[in-house]
């Protein structure tokens, strides 16, 4: 290239490039304005997808049985049927559906025993299996698509209408109080987890004994927390690692001293007394005294009981402990 050449080429990408310094300056400049011009900030939901509908429920009061998946075009090959396998429902155009309509799949599982609840019975389990989709319409029965499935579905399932349902929002809210003392308001036992699972943690679907009674409601912060001392994991005797009686620390040339750095104080002004046990050291204190180990949000509340998600933790949370709205 010669020197016109060069001259001529930089003459000509002056003007672009000081248009690209130009727009990046004001990039950079509007780029606070950019993101306060969205209104608000934006809100992010507890619980999606798997968690939102597919939660299950622990209910009292009887459900239909009438309505149910009786076949699957797949029938023959096997009895399991998930996502986008049809399946055909005893209702058809003489209940008044039309294709396009959505029906939850539901499965109730039994009688709900556990020893966490001072309620006695507090109802049956309902799994919630997934939703179909009407595509064709006869006049007793309807074929439906899988839409979604949470598990797999079994002719017998019920189906019922589908209900849309609002998840709460996440809200700006402080640190976990893990030294909180007692809200004063409802306080229940979790008694149950999704899946059978017994030891938790975040976005884990829980059932505990409050509800519509105990006029929680969706949306409402949970305090998990247990008794201070209880809920460990293994057996604790509440012994001492080394009696005060026991002796043998010192050396047989030096001789600094029988105590133990293990054993536990005597009693008295003049350490004259009895030892003082760790069981001894817990008598007189306020019985309000726990241990919180994270929170829940509730998604849905039966009769005497709610469905919750897990939101915070402190460390593990296991069935039996307590929850306590906050």
């Amino acid at each position: 290239m010669n020197l016109k050449s060069f001259h001529r080429t930089i003459k000509l990408s002056l003007p672009a490039l000081a248009l690209s310094l130009l727009t990046s300056v004001l990039y950079a400049q509007d780029l606070p304005g950019r993101v306060s011009a969205v209104p608000g900030e934006k809100q992010f939901k507890i619980a999606e997808r798997n968690n939102l509908y597919c939660a299950g429920y622990v209910q009292s009061s009887p459900i239909d049985t009438s309505s149910r998946l009786v076949g699957a075009v797949e029938e023959q090959d096997g009895w399991l049927y998930s996502q986008n396998n049809f399946v055909y429902i005893n209702l058809g155009a003489s209940n008044g559906v039309k294709p396009g309509d959505m029906f939850s799949v539901v499965r109730p599982r039994g009688q709900v025993k556990t020893r966490w609840t001072t309620k006695g019975k507090l109802g049956f389990y309902v799994q919630e299996v997934g939703t179909v989709e009407i595509v064709r319409v006869k006049s007793d029965v309807s074929v439906a698509r899988v839409k979604t499935s949470c598990d797999n579905f079994l002719l017998g399932d019920l189906v019922r209408p589908f209900e849309r349902r609002e998840s709460p929002l996440f809200s700006k809210r402080p640190a976990m109080d893990l030294f909180s003392d007692p809200s004063g308001k409802a306080t229940g036992r979790l008694f149950m987890a999704r899946d059978n699972q017994e030891v938790l943690g975040r976005e884990q679907i829980i059932y505990v004994d409050l509800g519509a009674e105990d006029n929680v409601k969706v949306g409402d912060y949970l305090t998990i927390f247990r008794p201070l001392g209880k809920g460990n994991l293994f057996i604790n005797d509440e012994d001492e690692s080394v009696s005060a009686r026991d002796e043998g620390f010192q050396s047989f040339v030096y001789r600094g001293g029988r105590f133990s750095n293990q054993a536990g104080r005597k009693s008295g002004e003049t350490a004259k007394g009895r030892v003082v046990t760790t069981e001894k050291a817990k008598e007189g204190r306020p019985a309000t005294l726990r241990k919180v180990v994270g929170e829940a949000v509730i998604l849905n509340v039966k009769e005497k009981t709610a469905t919750a998600v897990i939101v915070r933790t402190a460390q593990e949370i296991h069935t039996g402990d307590f929850v306590e709205v906050q």
